[in-house]
């Protein structure tokens, strides 16, 4: 649902400031310095492939690439990355797996753990059967949206199996059921000892095509309201009554009457048992899609055996996702159970999650109300003049291709000292289908009517080119196909409107006299089923005839991966 900025952008270039990602591992840390850290590349900057859309005709410079920002983690911000994956979702390498493994030890990383490939449970179990050196340097085979199922080969491995990427469900009541559900059917069905969520929280425009599948939602950035969803209580039941380290107790968690339950020591005496009864509709995962099964009321009687026969009392923690009945209750602490002789017994009812544990530290926080939602501000500018900021990106834009950064001109005689800049200036190599325009959308989706003021500055002599665009209606993986009213200047002295990203649906095109490494003023008003174009303050086209989309977002952006900068933003 974006692009994210690269610690290296070009071959010559490192910095461990941008982005969002530092902050928020620090602050995940502070909260739990248990918590594990790891990375996996999506993309990977173009001058990595040296023209080439591949990862891996240079190994060694991708492997660089990935070590230098584990150590730059260490060295700027303390962080210590637990665990590296290879490309996500894309072709492993074998060859390059053993060389980041060489890397990481030449660099004294021996600590950080190689995961493999974040893809399926195949080929990767297999070709660690009969690689014995690959065998030796993968720690952990990673598969995504694995259903909880996984393969024989990959037991085979004798390797930890995680469910590396799950969830991505849109985070309400059937979001937080699917959640409980694969946390502990993972283990029960598929021997997996981590889930990871994509993503922690939804915090991004919410008609991006993966709009709300955080755990939590915290979309109004202006506002400052976020919601903590039933997703978060769901992850509760786990992650506030074991850590990274606990093992889970090898029985077979499949209930009776249905649903699973999973048991988890950290192997000295404390025990935490969870217990979903999820229901088929009511924890529909967004994929892959679930078999019918059938879970009915039930009472479950557990047997404690060995060192935790001697057990008596279990502190209880308790869900119940309502859906239509309305009478949903989270995480709310209910008396201790009695243990007599090993053994207790609770009746189930279905779509329950419920912990039982020898940990007394649970809580529900009382935190106070979130601001109240507001939609986005119906006029708002942005003309970019700080001079330290604490991000490297501009508040509110959302990349969806190419990367818009805080810009200092240091030759500027004084207007445009401080600007926006698109800095990449190579196709990535792409995880996503990247557009082949960079842009940065902005605002409302809901808006209709408006008004966009810009100023420009076209670095590209000869084919440079910029836009500013109203009613955009698409991101992230599909933003090659975002429509809109789109308003270009190019370098060559002409311009364009068209109805799409990609330039293909002309609506208007002639004449502007803009030249390249210069400022210009950019304005695009567009009413009901018409829009009209400014240059410098004066009419440049109008009446031009719009038909769909209806609505959209504000954006900027360049007609290619190039150098570019915008002052002066204004949608109202």
């Amino acid at each position: 649902d974006g692009t994210e900025p690269s610690h290296m952008h070009y071959e010559n270039d490192e910095n461990y400031f941008r982005g969002y990602e530092w902050w928020l591992m620090k602050e995940a840390k502070k909260r739990n310095p248990k918590i594990k850290m790891i990375g996996l590349p999506w993309t990977f900057p173009g001058w990595i492939g040296k023209g080439e859309n591949w990862p891996y005709d240079y190994p060694d410079v991708t492997a660089y690439y990935v070590v230098s920002w584990i150590l730059g983690a260490k060295q700027y911000h303390d962080l210590d990355i637990d665990y590296i994956g290879i490309w996500n979702e894309r072709a492993f390498n074998s060859k390059y797996i053993k060389l980041l493994r060489y890397t990481l030890d030449k660099h004294g990383l021996q600590q950080v753990r190689i995961i493999a490939s974040d893809r399926l449970w195949e080929p990767i179990s297999f070709v660690l059967l009969l690689d014995s050196e690959l065998h030796g340097v993968v720690d952990v085979i990673g598969a995504h949206y694995p259903g909880t199922k996984t393969v024989p080969n990959a037991l085979l491995t004798k390797k930890k199996l995680w469910s590396s990427e799950d969830y991505s469900t849109f985070n309400d009541e059937v979001g937080a059921g699917c959640w409980a559900r694969i946390l502990n059917q993972n283990y029960v069905n598929g021997n997996m000892t981590s889930t990871i969520a994509w993503n922690l929280v939804a915090s991004y425009y919410e008609e991006l095509p993966f709009g709300r599948c955080g755990l939590m939602t915290a979309q109004e950035p202006w506002s400052g309201h976020y919601k903590v969803e039933a997703p978060i209580w769901i992850t509760a039941h786990t992650t506030q009554f074991t850590q990274p380290g606990w093992s889970y107790l090898q029985v077979d968690g499949h209930l009776k009457g249905g649903g699973s339950f999973v048991a988890l020591t950290d192997g000295l005496g404390n025990l935490t048992i969870i217990i979903e009864t999820m229901t088929h509709n009511h924890s529909q995962c967004i994929r892959p899609p679930v078999l019918h099964f059938s879970v009915t009321p039930q009472t479950a009687t557990f047997n404690l055996k060995g060192s935790f026969y001697m057990i008596e009392t279990l502190q209880v923690w308790h869900s119940r996702l309502g859906f239509e009945s309305g009478n949903t209750s989270l995480f709310q602490q209910l008396k201790p159970v009695k243990v007599w002789r090993g053994s207790f017994s609770l009746d189930l009812n279905v779509d329950e999650v419920y912990t039982l544990t020898t940990l007394r530290t649970g809580q529900k926080c009382g935190c106070p109300e979130p601001p109240q939602p507001q939609p986005f501000p119906s006029n708002y500018k942005d003309d970019f003049n700080i001079r330290n900021p604490p991000f490297s990106e501009a508040p509110n834009f959302a990349d969806q291709t190419g990367v818009f950064e805080y810009f200092i001109n240091a030759s500027d005689p004084g207007d445009h000292v401080f600007t926006l800049r698109q800095v990449v200036v190579q196709r990535p190599i792409t995880w996503a289908s990247d557009a082949d325009q960079t842009i940065s959308l902005i605002g409302n989706f809901k808006w209709v009517n408006l008004t966009i003021t810009c100023d420009i500055y076209i670095e590209n002599a000869r084919d440079g080119g910029v836009f500013i665009a109203g009613r955009v209606n698409n991101g992230g993986i599909y933003v090659r196909r975002a429509q809109g009213v789109f308003f270009w200047v190019f370098a060559d002295g002409t311009y364009r409107v068209t109805g799409d990203l990609a330039g293909e649906k002309i609506l208007m095109k002639g004449l502007s006299g803009v030249r390249d490494n210069t400022w210009h003023t950019l304005t695009l008003n567009i009413q009901g089923t018409s829009a009209s174009g400014q240059l410098n303050g004066y009419p440049l086209w109008e009446n031009v005839t719009i038909s769909k989309p209806s609505n959209g977002w504000a954006a900027i952006g360049t007609r290619s991966f190039e150098f570019a900068q915008f002052d002066n933003f204004h949608v109202e």
